[in-house]
């Protein structure tokens, strides 16, 4: 079997049998791979720390037709990330994100997209810019680029503009936002700020966020939102959410 390569972000490991470990990947160009590291659990392995989780590295493995998981014969560590998650905001917020790209992330995807945000989160990170911010900043693009962020700038029934005074009420069931007037329900709140947020997200990098046009409370208030429209494309909750959730209203 020929040897391939790809540029990728380690996302996890865990364990399996005695001396292996299963990596998960975040890859530039194949999305999301995940393979067998053999030995990788052994005293002194010829992985070294490059399997540890948040590192940008090289991986080099073996495929064989039919199997779901790679064979990797080696990992050249570019540059480690690890360092970004030692505060508790931004270990849970990451723990978070990296829950969300498995999810979302197709396997064997050829879009560089989810790994260049991935990249740029973490680089965003380690320059300081608050996870909160980044965390909204994420669910937006993801949305976005798995095609499920609804206009949420117009009713989708009458297409009147949402605006102040006059909330707009999610619907991620009609995949939509809807005014007062033609609301099926009125469960999820949407102001006008989420729409320009959203607009904003699309046309500015991660680091930007240090000094997005938008208050406190204004990024606290995107939160439901967008796990909404999350969440009901997911089915389910993500485990990671409860943390990152307490972790924010204690901060």
């Amino acid at each position: 079997m020929p040897r391939d390569q790809a540029e990728a972000i380690v996302l996890r490991t865990f364990p399996l049998a005695d001396q292996d470990k299963i990596a998960v990947f975040l890859t530039r160009e194949r999305g999301l791979l995940r393979g067998v590291a053999k030995g990788a659990r052994k005293f002194g392995n010829r992985f070294g720390s490059a399997l540890e989780p948040l590192s940008h590295v090289t991986v080099f493995f073996y495929e064989k037709e039919g199997n779901d998981l790679v064979t990797i014969s080696g990992c050249d560590i570019r540059e480690s990330f690890f360092d970004v998650a030692s505060g508790l905001r931004a270990h849970f917020a990451l723990s978070y994100i990296v829950e969300l790209t498995e999810e979302f992330v197709p396997v064997r995807s050829r879009d560089s997209l989810a790994f260049r945000l991935f990249q740029s989160i973490l680089q965003a990170l380690r320059d300081g810019v608050e996870p909160v911010i980044l965390t909204r900043y994420f669910e937006a693009w993801l949305l976005r680029l798995n095609g499920i962020m609804p206009d949420i700038r117009h009713c989708r029934r009458c297409r009147t503009i949402i605006a102040e005074p006059a909330p707009g009420w999610l619907s991620p069931r009609r995949d939509g936002v809807f005014c007062n007037t033609c609301a099926p329900s009125r469960k999820e709140e949407v102001r006008d700020q989420l729409g320009r947020f959203v607009a904003w997200v699309q046309a500015n990098p991660p680091t930007a966020c240090a000094s997005a046009p938008f208050t406190a409370a204004e990024i606290a208030s995107f939160e439901k939102a967008l796990q909404a429209m999350l969440i009901f494309h997911l089915e389910r909750e993500p485990k990671s959410l409860r943390c990152l959730k307490n972790e924010e209203t204690v901060s």
